[in-house]
């Protein structure tokens, strides 16, 4: 007789390094730091399943912000409560925010910072691989039938090649799966699944409460968490530089939907020819800074917050520059997963609403399509142009501005993670080694 247990759920202090470990390796994009999500906590140690997974990740693509930092929040408060939320939320953040306040100090006050670039350089060579690893798993699973697969192709064709605004598509794909739920049933789900159930699923099987216990927390924790975004922003009207900050980056907040790039062309133009707070080239550097970072990559707001006060304040008004960045754009961040999450939870049982909410996790399937293909031809190549063919706008690579060593790199990941089962970590450090070589020692 089979006497093997199975694992107890976590503890909040088992699971902290966990959250700590996703931070910290968060680099890539969302649509890398989703894919590093579900390896660790679906995956790997199996604490939530496929449906919940992507129950939780199709409400957060509705909400404005960074929607990996929102599934962060909603998973960790699924799984212990407001402090689970906050740790899970925070840890995402703060790796981050520490790395990107030290290197915006250096670029302040040194300029640029090539051997940064040269040692992140490999990182998002590797993150490439693992994008598309989750890629191929996440459309396996979430993808049952036709209609479903034709709701992703439709959400990447939209977003590639027409530039559809990221809210209808994921509108027209929540509307499709309301009015034909049936047609979404099974899809995106772990049931068929071989191996160990997950641990929060039984958990809740056996506490049926769980959920609406927990409900009245969360409620408090968003409606702490909206006051305490709303309070510095009215506290701070009228008072210079500062008062922009909190008003200016607060209305960036409920804004951002469908990821940072969506409005940094806005954020771009407001900071640099209205607000005069960096240079165009400033705002290219920042950019890049954050995508070679941890973290989401909204946190440019937080190099441009830093700028905009240093003029006057130097390093530590700067500093307060861009602390206050940080929390008008990421305090509502909770708020909205706290006051959200419980009713969305509601939602399993309704058969046309988790049939909209299935129909978006067919589109997000297509979205992470969209990302990982943006993201690979902008690491792989120096130039990516816009051809316009009638009413597209395609992004054509110029096959003549290939990155050799990028390539490369790339290819040496995917050796790594499929062919040599080095696992995340080491997959990054080999890359991130590889790639600080051949950016520096060769050149």
């Amino acid at each position: 007789m089979d006497t093997q247990q199975s694992p107890a759920f976590p503890t909040l202090k088992e699971a902290a390094p966990v959250w700590w470990r996703i931070g910290l390796l968060s680099f890539g994009g969302p649509a890398a730091q989703i894919a590093l999500m579900h390896r660790e906590v679906v995956e790997q140690r199996h604490w939530i399943s496929d449906a919940r997974f992507l129950h939780a990740l199709n409400f957060c693509m509705l909400l404005p912000g960074p929607e990996a930092q929102q599934l962060a929040t909603y998973l960790g408060w699924l799984m212990h409560g407001v402090k689970g939320g906050l740790l899970a939320g925070l840890a995402f953040i703060l790796p981050g925010v520490a790395v990107m306040l030290a290197l915006t100090i250096l670029y302040a006050t040194l300029g640029d910072v090539p051997l940064v670039g040269a040692l992140f350089f490999g990182l998002k060579c590797a993150v490439l691989v693992l994008v598309v690893e989750a890629l191929i798993r996440v459309a396996r699973r979430a993808l049952k039938g036709g209609i479903a697969w034709g709701m992703a192709l439709a959400a990447f064709v939209a977003l590639f090649a027409f530039d559809v605004p990221f809210p209808a598509v994921v509108l027209v794909a929540a509307l499709v799966g309301y009015a034909l739920p049936q047609a979404f049933a099974g899809g995106g789900h772990g049931a068929a699944k071989a191996g160990p159930p997950a641990l929060l699923d039984a958990l809740i099987a056996a506490d049926p409460g769980r959920i609406p216990a927990m409900t009245a927390a969360a409620r408090r924790a968003g409606l702490v968490a909206l006051a305490l975004w709303v309070w510095p922003v009215a506290m701070l009207m009228g008072a210079g530089t500062f008062g922009d900050i909190a008003w200016f980056f607060s209305k960036m907040a409920v804004v951002t939907f469908g990821g940072a790039y969506a409005v940094l062309a806005y954020v771009a133009q407001e900071a640099v020819e209205f607000h005069g707070w960096l240079s165009a080239a400033d705002m290219l550097a920042g950019l890049g800074l954050a995508e070679t970072t941890p973290g989401p990559l909204i946190l440019v707001l937080q190099f441009v917050g830093f700028l905009a006060a240093f003029r006057d304040g130097g390093i530590l008004g700067g500093t307060l520059g861009a602390l206050l960045t940080v929390w008008v754009t990421f305090t509502p961040c909770f708020a909205f997963i706290f006051l959200g999450a419980p009713f969305v939870e509601t939602l399993h049982a309704n058969p046309r609403l988790k049939g909209a909410l299935a129909g978006v996790t067919a589109a997000v399937v297509g979205v992470i399509a969209n990302l990982a293909l943006w993201f690979s031809l902008r690491v792989i190549f120096a130039q990516v142009e816009k051809l316009a063919i009638g009413p597209m706008v395609l992004d054509v690579p110029d096959p003549l501005s290939l990155v050799p060593d990028a390539a490369a790199l790339s290819a040496l990941a995917a050796v790594c993670l499929f062919v040599l089962k080095l696992g995340v970590v080491r997959t990054l450090a080999v890359t991130a080694a590889a790639g600080f070589a051949a950016r520096t020692l060769l050149g």
